[in-house]
């Protein structure tokens, strides 16, 4: 995960959050995390379905409701949805899986 040339990928729902996605990206770069910001016009499935093939260890889903929250849905690769975090509770998640994968070796 620490040596995946992106951690996470910001998928869109719609192209008007599209700016706040960019937003969550710098977030998430001051946090010393990679990603980037999924801007194709296609549907939620199928960016969904294309990054989980390439193997992104994570996904952050943002909609109308994850704008109103403030906060943004999140799916792990081959695990499926975790729930809704916080841009700092996600960092604290990918922390964490980080650590736990160090430790391993």
């Amino acid at each position: 995960m620490w040596l995946n040339p992106d951690q996470f990928a910001i998928l869109t729902i719609s192209d008007k959050y599209n700016e706040v996605a960019e937003n969550m990206l710098l977030l998430l770069a001051q946090k010393g995390l990679r990603g980037y910001v999924d801007h194709r016009s296609e549907k939620i499935g199928k960016k969904i379905r294309d990054t989980e093939l390439s193997k992104i260890p994570f996904m952050l889903i943002i909609g109308e409701k994850e704008v109103e929250s403030g906060q943004v849905s999140v799916r792990k690769q081959g695990e499926g949805d975790l729930g809704t975090f916080t841009v700092e509770a996600f960092a604290e998640i990918v922390d964490k899986e980080i650590k736990e994968l160090v430790k391993e070796f």
